[in-house]
């Protein structure tokens, strides 16, 4: 959406008289509020209009939208976007679906929507939304404040502003291994859906306070490849993490993996062991992202050659549709090896939840290894 709104008169009387237009014929359909990852309300509209209406050279549609909240209806928030038409044949037959999306905050909002073309033919609507939390997530900081209405922000990967940390002489020092890929482990595409709930998880990670270092290992299985690494940072360099995630090329086959009977586990089985047998040992090793279901699991003799693991390990398992797909996966299966801790993320509370958790088990862990190192002296 653009960031400056031009309004002209007749588009204020068409707001004002909350009448609705049918000049350029069109349905719209309000999207009702939903809870992202991102613990932001997201809503917005989808419109269709019939091909026919756009036949002929190349047209440009307008959309104007001003959102207030219910209780304050002069305090309009203003939103346009354009799309550029190409030229259609007079017989098109079918329809044009178009969409809008911007945030709000908890709280009852009033909508006045407007589209036009070249010719100022205009379709208008208005209508009421309410973004609602319910009882048992009213514990959830949403990243969004009631009332608040925003841009819906589509760039994923970026510089996070300062966190203030718990100041400790010790603070925990996290490391996460991410898989970057789509919940269809055959899809030739990450869905920005499925990207944001990873990214979603690794701020929530990075803004909890008592956390100070970060190493950060994002990985594909579908490829076999490690993307980015980042080790034992003060944060986490959102920016060249999303340059990493960008080289990914789901949708081609390597001939040389395709040699390889169970490559997947062998990529998977040297990760694992590198990760953990290395000798920065952090207070806490995570796993994050969806399934991983292969042939073949890791083989626990061979994590067995890891030796003692002192710090405890999770797995924040990304998926949307646990009755699905009930069955361990492989990293699950490692996890338990290491009588880890495996969190299902399918819901926004899920994994506010779940950090919340892994963090009060890492403190505990590391207090208990510090006292244990005192009494040995």
């Amino acid at each position: 959406m653009d960031g400056l709104v031009r309004l002209q008169n007749t588009d204020l009387a068409v707001f004002e008289a909350g009448d609705a237009r049918k000049d350029l014929p069109c349905a719209v359909t309000p999207v009702k509020p939903v809870l992202g990852f991102d613990l932001r309300f997201h809503t917005g509209y989808d419109v269709s209009i019939p091909l026919r209406e756009l036949a002929g050279g190349e047209n440009v549609l307008t959309v104007l939208f001003r959102v207030a909240p219910a209780n304050r209806p002069e305090e309009y928030v203003y939103f346009n976007q354009k799309f550029r038409v190409p030229t259609i044949e007079e017989d098109a037959r079918g329809d044009a679906l178009l969409q809008g999306f911007f945030d709000v905050g908890e709280g009852p909002y009033k909508i006045s929507w407007l589209m036009r073309d070249r010719t100022e033919r205009v379709c208008s609507s208005s209508w009421d939304t309410e973004a609602v939390l319910p009882i048992k997530d009213k514990q959830l900081a949403l990243g969004i404040n009631p009332g608040e209405i925003q841009r819906m922000d589509g760039e994923q990967f970026k510089e996070e502003p300062p966190i203030e940390r718990i100041q400790t002489d010790s603070p925990l020092n996290v490391k996460v291994l991410v898989n970057f890929a789509p919940q269809k482990a055959d899809s030739a595409a990450l869905q920005p859906a499925d990207t944001s709930a990873l990214v979603s998880i690794l701020l929530q990670i990075s803004r909890e306070p008592h956390i100070g270092r970060f190493s950060i290992v994002a990985f594909n299985m579908q490829e076999q490849r490690v993307l980015y690494r980042q080790d034992s940072a003060n944060r986490i360099d959102f920016p060249a993490l999303g340059e990493a995630v960008n080289t990914l090329n789901l949708g081609t086959i390597d001939l040389k993996r395709l040699g390889q009977k169970h490559g997947d586990t062998e990529f998977l089985t040297d990760l694992i062991k590198q990760e953990i047998s290395g000798t920065d040992a952090p207070d806490a090793l995570v796993f994050a992202g969806p399934k991983v279901l292969l042939d073949a699991n890791v083989p626990p003799g061979e994590l067995r050659d890891v030796g003692d693991v002192s710090y405890p390990v999770f797995y924040m398992n990304y998926n949307l549709f646990p009755q699905a797909v009930p069955w361990k996966d492989s990293i699950s299966r490692a996890v338990k090896f290491f009588r880890g801790t495996e969190y299902t993320i399918s819901r926004p509370r899920d994994l506010w939840f779940a950090v919340n958790d892994l963090v009060g088990k890492v403190v505990k862990a590391k207090g208990g290894r510090t006292i244990a190192a005192a009494a040995s002296k």
